[in-house]
């Protein structure tokens, strides 16, 4: 009879500090889209790294990924062939959902940078407030909504 292996597992509770949600571009546009991001979205940058086999006669340097300061939040926007990017690039996409107070400027301002409207702004069918969609230039869908008015759920926060 042969003899099994036991396995012990130990459970351990893990908590996380920070969800960075990273978005994988084209290596030659994470500038462009850094560019996009901040003009648009407002967004700050943190941190970036550049590509390290960048020829010096060049003007620019080459953005391998940047950190950006987005409604609170951290955003990672990185090539498409960086080492950070994982075996899944561009595999799947998750739409973002940014709140505003104003959806129809924002989805204005986007257009006005590149952006493509994939959604006329319209009313939520759930009391949610006003919600648009747009689609970046580096295939990113952006969801701008409204915030709910204080009191509409306020059933359904009770638990």
């Amino acid at each position: 009879m042969a003899q099994e292996d036991v396995v012990t597992v130990v459970e351990k509770f893990v908590t996380f500090t920070a969800y960075k949600p990273q978005l994988i571009v084209e290596a030659q546009k994470v500038g462009d889209a850094v560019a996009f991001y901040k003009t648009v979205f407002g967004a700050e940058e943190t941190g970036h790294s550049l590509y390290p086999k960048r020829k010096a006669d060049q003007e620019l340097p080459h953005v391998l990924s940047a950190q950006l300061k987005l409604a609170g939040t951290t955003v990672v926007v990185v090539s498409d062939v960086s080492v950070n990017s994982g075996s899944n690039a561009n595999k799947g996409t998750m739409p973002a959902i940014l709140e505003t107070d104003d959806v129809e400027a924002a989805v204005a301002k986007a257009v006005a940078a590149g952006a493509v409207k994939v959604e006329e702004e319209v009313v939520g069918e759930d009391g949610g407030g006003v919600k648009g969609k747009v689609t970046d230039p580096f295939g990113f869908t952006w969801i701008f909504v409204s915030p709910a008015k204080k009191g509409e759920n306020a059933e359904a926060k009770e638990v």
